[in-house]
């Protein structure tokens, strides 16, 4: 084991001995990589710095432009909402009126099924009575009703009509 550590310092102890080549070797590293890095951005004439501020304004430009397409989007769908708010609200009046006139409508049809119904009962009432007047007539006038029939053929309801006029 004393080998071990016997070669161990006496390497060590080569190189601690120089510090000033030790320091000489490694600032000549630092510069020659500090030189090539030079060089590089020299030739291809770019730095990352100017790259990413270019970039930059690029994200920024796009972000903008992205931005102004979203505002005019949602212009153009408030626009098209506010349509289709004002076609709905025509639709919702046109309803109320046609509503409107059908409760006007379903009141005239009742008005007119009471005034048939009215008019109905009247002539009901009509031919019971000129029923029951045919029925009294013919045993109070019975030669004036044969005079009529010979002398001239007419119909029942011509017959009526004339009878109703003569009362009427």
């Amino acid at each position: 084991m004393s080998e071990l550590t016997s070669r161990n310092t006496s390497s060590f102890a080569r190189f601690g001995g120089q510090p000033i080549a030790i320091g000489a070797v490694a600032l000549a590293i630092v510069l020659l990589g500090i030189g090539s890095i030079t060089l590089w951005r020299a030739y291809t004439g770019t730095t990352p710095e100017t790259d990413r501020v270019v970039a930059i304004r690029q994200l920024q430009a796009r972000t903008a432009q992205a931005s102004e397409q979203l505002v005019e989007k949602t212009k153009g769908l408030e626009a098209t909402q506010q349509e289709s708010i004002d076609q709905l609200q025509v639709v919702q009046d046109q309803l109320l009126t046609v509503r409107r006139l059908l409760a006007a409508q379903q009141a005239d049809t009742r008005k007119l099924s009471e005034q048939v119904g009215t008019l109905t009962e009247a002539i009901d009432g009509l031919r019971q009575s000129f029923a029951s007047a045919q029925a009294s007539e013919p045993a109070a006038a019975p030669s004036s009703r044969t005079r009529s029939a010979k002398a001239k053929p007419r119909s029942n309801r011509s017959a009526n009509r004339s009878r109703a006029k003569a009362r009427g």
